[in-house]
């Protein structure tokens, strides 16, 4: 019996108050999780962990390569590699690498997109160099070539005969490049092959930089040169705080890559340079490998520089995180005066008065 000035439904159960509604799994909602969450969750699991797991299995062992028989010898191999002094040189110039590479980089790619943008005339509207979008194209040019073959390349402008940096040299006046052996020297190699890298990843990430700079509302810029402030300050102010989620992620892949530098450094000292001086674990791993037949051991190396991977990883992320980068929101390409109050308050509106 419904109770006054109420209507019941009929066909219609009141649901009592307080009990869960419990979602009936179809077939539908079933296939939508087998294919969608299932499906990829399987192919990591198998493709990702999977080689991982054995990886670390392998490492304990004394495993050649090409036999079944292994021997399972524990943390050993593990022992062995902290008191390699070629391991250690090796892990020494990939964190080099890691470091350097990835700072050098960001820091050009940065300069280089903001001229392209933003480093036009000082006065009237906002915009880049004139014909900014060859030298876009030029830029990105050195990425579309496979880094084996900027590596041959590199390798002969080096070559201490024949190679074109030396002849350079030698045609303005400089004394002692005739035959120097830039990739032939412990003191030179590592700088050396640091700009041969440099250069081919410079020109990507300029272009994925200007991507990050075009999302800025321009009115953010008119707002920053009114006030006075000047290139340099607009780019360290303005720019890199509302990019900074570019710059991480390109932090990330950048240090990734220069930890391993295999293939670079395989055209240009493959046998890891004078002293070693080149030398990195990824070499190190495949000399002991293919030319030692220690696979275990060289497994060993691969886990080492997984771990020295991830570590390098977690720093960037908690670097972002302590110096603020999870209060800020990212920027949002939009032409509406909200949209550019909010860009500037990411900024920080102290900041724009302190630009004057």
């Amino acid at each position: 019996m419904s109770s006054p000035g109420t209507a019941a439904s009929p066909g219609r159960t009141k649901r009592p108050a307080g009990r869960r509604h419990i979602r009936i799994w179809t077939f539908d909602r079933v296939s939508f999780f087998v294919v969608f969450l299932g499906l990829p969750l399987a192919v990591f699991a198998i493709f990702v962990i999977s080689p991982f797991a054995q990886a670390i299995y392998y490492s304990m062992t004394n495993w050649h390569g090409f036999s079944k028989e292994m021997d399972f010898i524990g943390l050993q191999n593990f022992v062995n590699l902290f008191q390699d002094d070629v391991f250690l040189k090796a892990m020494r110039n990939s964190i080099i690498l890691g470091l350097v590479v990835p700072f050098v980089t960001i820091v050009l790619a940065l300069v280089l997109a903001t001229f392209v943008t933003v480093g036009g005339a000082g006065a009237g509207n906002v915009r880049g160099l004139r014909h900014s979008g060859i030298y876009r194209v030029v830029s990105f040019f050195p990425y579309c070539v496979p880094g084996i073959i900027i590596g041959i390349v590199w390798a002969l402008v080096y070559s201490p005969g024949n190679g074109i940096l030396n002849a350079v040299l030698t045609r303005v006046g400089l004394d002692g490049f005739e035959n120097y052996p830039w990739l032939g020297d412990a003191r030179t190699a590592m700088g050396a092959s640091i700009f041969v890298i440099v250069w081919g990843f410079v020109g990507f990430y300029m272009v994925l930089f200007i991507a990050g700079i075009r999302g800025i509302d321009p009115d953010v810029f008119e707002a920053a040169r009114i006030d006075g402030a000047g290139r340099f300050r607009t780019a360290i102010s303005i720019t890199v705080p509302l990019i900074r989620d570019n710059i991480q992620t390109a932090y990330i892949y950048l240090g990734i890559a220069s930890l391993d530098s295999f293939i670079f450094m395989a055209a240009l000292n493959p046998n890891g340079g004078p002293q070693n001086s080149t030398l990195t674990m990824s070499q190190a791993l495949f000399q002991s490998a293919f030319g030692q037949g220690k696979f275990g051991y060289a497994t060993a190396m691969g886990v080492v520089l997984a771990i020295v991977t991830l570590l390098f990883a977690a720093l960037v992320f908690g670097v972002n995180a302590l110096t603020g980068g999870r209060d800020r929101e990212p920027a949002r390409a939009t032409s509406t005066t909200s949209t550019t109050d909010e860009q500037i308050g990411v900024v920080d509106a102290t900041k724009v008065r302190e630009l004057r």
